[in-house]
């Protein structure tokens, strides 16, 4: 077992945190890499103690996490400081519309279609996946990028934002391996109809990275006091692709039905097997 997979089962080991508790967590400022793979260990701790579907995400992510960690620590990256830098201020925008979503008040409206959608049966896990890839890269990427260049050439991250694009789609190619091995269903329908997965990803992550970049131009040419418009236009267009994902026509709406019948029931071992 590699050192991510070993963290993560301590976390999922280590007593749970109330509620509440996970509240506060999620309420101080985040510093380092290492504290955003902890509070995506204690949301994940929370959504396997209650069954929910909201750990979905936070699983693939903190595999993410964990994989520009790595990263950093071996100099992959153009400027490992920047890019902890960039990856913190990235992850906070999940962090807070998970805790504003747990507190009742209401997150951007693409961060809200994810939430919303963990309570209904009918989405598949990899629609779940998409819908927070969704917010999280065609709406939180572009404005994390412009900030950590806030005072710089936005230009000098690209290349690591390129890479840490690659690092979410290698994973997301995982997990679509991972569960036609562990759902019989979705491993016949791909033998018989080629990988219908692969019509949704390619509908949300081919075009993710290059309109998030653009996004990241946008904003830093703005000034500061022009970014919540701004943000509001974003989004609204990213609610827009998570709605398609959600209900994505009538045909992949009964392939992916198809699947969900031959799914686990149990969120708890999605949860696991996606960790």
């Amino acid at each position: 077992m590699d050192k991510g997979n070993l963290e993560i089962a301590h976390a999922i080991q280590s007593p749970l945190p109330k509620s509440e508790a996970l509240v506060e967590m999620l309420s101080s400022r985040v510093t380092s890499i290492g504290e955003v793979i902890d509070r995506l260990s204690a949301i994940l701790q929370w959504a396997l103690a209650n069954d929910s579907r909201l750990g979905y995400f936070p699983a693939l992510y903190r595999k993410v996490t964990v994989s520009v960690q790595n990263g950093i620590q071996q100099d992959a990256f153009d400027d490992g400081k920047r890019m902890e830098q960039l990856d913190i201020i990235f992850a906070s925008r999940y962090l807070d519309a998970f805790r504003t979503w747990c507190t009742g008040r209401l997150p951007t409206q693409s961060w809200r279609l994810a939430f919303e959608s963990t309570s209904e049966y009918w989405p598949i896990v990899l629609q779940h996946l998409l819908l927070g890839i969704n917010a999280h890269i065609n709406l939180d990427l572009g404005i994390a990028a412009a900030e950590t260049m806030r005072n710089a050439n936005l230009e000098d991250v690209h290349g690591d934002f390129n890479k840490i694009n690659a690092v979410l789609a290698s994973l997301v190619d995982d997990v679509q391996t991972e569960l036609a091995e562990v759902w019989m269903t979705l491993r016949l329908m791909n033998r018989f109809l080629g990988n219908i997965d692969d019509a949704i990803v390619n509908f949300s992550m081919k075009k993710a990275r290059d309109e998030a970049w653009r996004s990241a131009q946008t904003f830093r040419a703005l000034p500061e006091t022009a970014w919540p418009e701004a943000i509001a236009r974003q989004d609204k267009q990213t609610l827009i692709i998570g709605t398609l994902i959600r209900h994505p026509g009538r045909f992949l709406s009964t392939v992916t039905g198809i699947v969900r019948v031959g799914e686990l029931r149990s969120p708890r071992r999605v949860i696991e097997i996606l960790s």
